[in-house]
């Protein structure tokens, strides 16, 4: 099945909000959703799946020192990038309460997933996560599209100065070099941010990070020498951003971009802006069920292995008004990215 047309900045005629004799459109689909017990918890999976990572990361640290002086290790510090990011994953069901109904436990499992063992703040996290919810793909609301270093459509390359300007010429060939580095500004802005007033529990969390960073360096100074040390670390960190980077990058960007103007009602105004990602439970696996974007937007707390059964009632509901709902491969959705990228640097590129 071939992708869906990319959405443009122009607002599609479905998005004008509707609704019926049953309600808004996203009550109906709910009713549907809810019916189907799609929004029931599964600790069950949750369980399986918690312990699968957690054994995978402590025998990550354990093979590190059985592994010994030996260049082999750069595969480890790979496998272990794959750990890190499966732990922000799972960080990321938790801040939704897929997990756990109540909000203590949720938090507590995420700052001991992203603080304690990813080294990643939880709390500056789940607030700028929780505003890309609110607005995804919102031109002025939305900080994952917010022109620090690139650009994300043609206002924002008008507009752009320094350093957006200036990366912006060529940004989708500079798209995966940045990545490379996206591990050390998750470290640098989880720091950064403990500082800020929208963080509830700045010294726990701040704490933490620092037991991890010590506990992080320690392990691999103690068990390789400086060189192979600094490779392993350099490795971990690249490769940790590269695959964060392609797991939530097709998600939303290349589609709709919303401008102050636009009126969307809730459903549109998620499913327009989201794409998913076919390929069956390997993706779904190594993407952590965030190939299910449109669904996660609907319904934030469903729990990802209901994700697969709420997709194919969600596209016969959006079929069924008209609504365009876009998914496609995973490399289809990667083209479409780096297209968006190199359209939205244009006007820069001709100096407009």
């Amino acid at each position: 099945m071939p992708a869906h047309p990319v959405m443009t900045s122009e607002v599609p005629r479905a998005a004008v909000p509707r609704s019926g004799s049953g309600g808004s459109d996203f009550a109906q689909l709910t009713r549907r959703i809810t019916a189907e017990g799609l929004l029931d918890r599964r600790p069950g999976y949750y369980a399986v799946r918690a312990g699968l990572v957690l054994a995978a990361f402590f025998g990550g640290w354990y093979a590190l020192f059985a592994l010994g002086n030996t260049w082999w290790q750069l595969g480890l510090a790979a496998a272990m990038s794959v750990v890190f990011a499966q732990l922000g994953l799972l960080t990321h069901d938790l801040a939704h309460r897929q997990v756990f109904d109540r909000k203590p436990p949720s938090e507590a499992g995420g700052r001991i997933t992203a603080n304690l063992l990813m080294g990643m703040s939880y709390g500056w996290w789940m607030n700028k996560h929780t505003r890309h919810h609110a607005n995804p793909n919102h031109e002025e609301r939305d900080p994952d599209v917010a022109p620090e270093l690139l650009v994300w459509s043609k206002r924002q390359a008008r507009n752009a100065t320094g350093v957006a300007r200036f990366i912006g010429r060529r940004q989708a060939y500079l798209f995966v070099p940045l990545l490379l580095l996206e591990g050390l500004n998750l470290s640098f802005n989880s720091f950064r941010a403990l500082r800020s007033p929208v963080m509830k529990r700045p010294v726990l969390e701040g704490v933490l990070l620092v037991v991890h960073f010590v506990a992080y360096f320690g392990l691999v100074f103690t068990a390789l020498p400086a060189g192979k040390a600094v490779a392993f670390l350099a490795v971990h960190q690249a490769l940790l951003g590269i695959y964060l980077g392609c797991v939530f990058a097709p998600n939303h960007k290349g589609m709709l971009m919303v401008t102050p103007e636009m009126e969307l009602d809730f459903l549109r105004r998620q499913v327009l802006t989201s794409r998913n990602v076919r390929g069956g439970p390997v993706i779904d696996s190594v993407m952590g069920g965030l190939n299910y974007q449109v669904e996660h937007h609907l319904f934030p707390s469903m729990p990802t292995p209901a994700l697969a059964r709420a997709a194919r009632i969600t596209r016969e509901f959006c079929a069924e008004k008209g609504v365009p709902y876009c998914e496609a491969g995973l490399f289809a959705s990667y083209r479409e990215v780096f297209a968006h990228l190199h359209r939205t640097g244009e006007p820069i590129r001709s100096g407009d």
